[in-house]
């Protein structure tokens, strides 16, 4: 039997195979950003994954910046995700929610409420978001955080975890990719702190590790997986030193025995990513871009991944494991439906007969 369809423990997560559904944006949370019965039925189509990583979720107000992205800091929004729980577990399905604090990625029209725009420095981001009629806006300026605001930053994740495990949700995955909040720490372009914080790659990773460490204490470390996407340019993050950026990081969480570690390879022409992640990171490691079942096989017969993860096979073919199964071909999205829509686009896709 391939490799794909066996079975991997990842701490306290058990899959019955190594096909990962990634955390991809889809803008259906409801008034309040609660998550709705039409989110928990697109999860329940999909629970044959052997993991599901939710979109990417606001452990605060202050960490949303999209538009209709879901929180988990209200108990409106907590019983939401309960919601969505019951609907992947009755499939007999895994899902973790991936916490996404946007830091200063933030378009105040997407919000609909006040709340902060944080960064480790006051430096805007220079790319546009969407906005809520979907033309890109300018982010918000920022205000540098104080160092003494940063545990109690740490303490809203750790909260949210723990949000997360009350929903009945199986663990969560911290984003610490694409120029969100935690990224933002680690990069130097936008992480020009003067104090502890800051400066050289270990001071800069000296707050995500509080963050992972925070969130390991809460729900532990065997629920706790990081998203990592070393060299990715996205959101104005300099790409310039991937080992740099994020060595310091994980040599300094490695210790807790997370989860997994989620990343998406972009396949850097000087940078061997899995082969650096293999000697930094001592835990399974899920591997993401662009893979097909050829293309994941070959990745888990090399050793280079333990499990693999897909994001757009998956908005159209729920089912896709057994689609993989049985080679059968893929239906591709409606990206016109992408984020505007509501069932259509959403969870109208059809699975193979039988």
């Amino acid at each position: 039997m391939s490799l794909l369809f066996q079975g991997i423990q990842l701490g306290a997560l058990q899959l019955a195979n190594r096909i990962v559904m990634a955390p991809m944006t889809r803008d259906r949370a409801g008034p309040g950003d609660v998550p709705t019965a039409l989110m928990a039925q697109y999860y329940r189509q999909r629970a044959s994954a052997g993991l599901i990583v939710s979109e990417g979720t606001q452990p605060s107000p202050a960490g949303k910046g999209y538009w209709r992205t879901p929180g988990l800091h209200s108990q409106a929004q907590i019983d939401g995700w309960a919601k969505v729980a019951e609907a992947v577990h009755a499939e007999g399905g895994l899902i973790v929610i991936q916490l996404m604090h946007v830091g200063r990625v933030a378009v105040l029209a997407n919000r609909g409420f006040d709340a902060d725009v944080i960064a480790p420095s006051a430096i805007a981001c220079p790319d546009k978001v969407p906005g809520p009629d979907g033309v890109p806006a300018d982010c918000a300026a920022p205000r540098a955080l104080a160092a003494d605001e940063l545990p109690a930053l740490a303490g809203e994740f750790a909260q949210a975890a723990r949000n997360a495990r009350a929903a009945g949700i199986d663990g969560v995955e911290l984003h610490c990719a694409s120029g969100y909040l935690i990224n933002q720490f680690l990069d130097r372009g936008s992480n020009r702190r003067e104090d502890e914080f800051g400066g050289d790659s270990a001071g800069r990773a000296r707050f995500p590790a509080m963050v992972v460490k925070a969130l390991a204490e809460a729900i532990g470390a065997d629920r706790v997986g990081v998203r990592i996407s070393p060299g990715n340019p996205y959101n104005a993050m300099d790409p310039s030193d991937p080992a740099e950026t994020f060595g310091a990081f994980l040599a300094a969480i490695d210790p807790l025995r997370c989860a997994y570690l989620h990343v998406t390879d972009l396949a850097l022409p000087d940078f061997d990513t899995l082969g650096f992640l293999r000697a930094t990171w001592s835990g399974p490691i899920i591997a993401n871009n662009g893979l097909n079942r050829a293309t994941a096989e070959a990745l888990l017969a090399s050793g280079a991944a333990d499990a693999t993860s897909f994001g757009r096979p998956f908005i159209a073919n729920p089912d896709l494991v057994a689609r993989f199964r049985k080679d059968a071909p893929l239906t591709k999205p409606d990206y016109a439906h992408l984020y505007t829509g509501e069932e259509h686009g959403y969870t109208d896709y059809a699975a193979l007969p039988g």
